[in-house]
């Protein structure tokens, strides 16, 4: 049975992190990074731009207010985010096909879901994800706690109305995923093994 395992997760609970090293154990690839670079080559776009826009809703990712979720801005304004989560989309579902693989957000969950693939959820509590954050700040990032908690808020709404794209199922809420899994104070490699025996008994290894 082909493993499609996707990871969507709050900003800070060290999703990017558990999906690399949960692929890492079971010997089957990852991709969460690989995607936006595909995007920006294959559409000639920067690499920061496809990232900034890669988990917003289309709607996010205007700059002006629009009423409705597809109402219709300048054809102009529409073409670039469109064009991403186009490709996005095609490239997550080539990624599927390919067989065994480890994708990490952009409502994968939903995009395969006709593949049947294992949908985990990570969280943590405020304090654990700040001090995550904190200890991966670019050098010379300096900002106050209530910036990075405001900052964090506002990149889990993006991901929310993103997946609103794609499903009527919440995200975030427990129903809408096979496993949640609370990071809080944990060491994401100490979690893995038993990640890695949850897997394997899901997949009737």
């Amino acid at each position: 049975m082909t493993k499609i395992i996707t990871i969507s997760r709050e900003f800070g609970s060290g999703g990017r992190e558990l999906g690399k090293r949960l692929a890492d154990a079971l010997g089957i690839p990852c991709y969460d990074q690989e995607i936006i670079e595909m995007i920006a080559k294959e559409n000639g776009f920067d690499a920061n731009y496809v990232a900034n826009i890669s988990e917003k809703s289309i709607e996010a990712a205007y700059p002006l207010t629009i009423g409705h979720r597809f109402a219709m801005p300048p054809l102009q304004v529409m073409e670039q985010p469109i064009r991403v989560v186009a490709a996005q989309r095609q490239i997550i579902e080539n990624f599927g096909k390919q067989g065994d693989c480890v994708i990490v957000g952009r409502s994968a969950d939903t995009i395969l879901s006709d593949l049947n693939p294992l949908n985990l959820f990570v969280y943590a509590d405020k304090e654990s994800k700040l001090e995550r954050c904190r200890k991966r700040a670019p050098e010379g990032e300096d900002m106050t706690p209530k910036e990075m908690e405001r900052m964090m808020r506002q990149i889990d709404r993006d991901r929310a109305q993103h997946h609103e794209m794609y499903s009527d199922n919440r995200w975030g809420a427990k129903e809408s995923y096979h496993l949640c899994i609370n990071t809080s104070g944990k060491e994401i490699k100490k979690l893995v093994p038993g990640l890695v025996a949850f897997v394997k008994g899901w997949f009737g290894e």
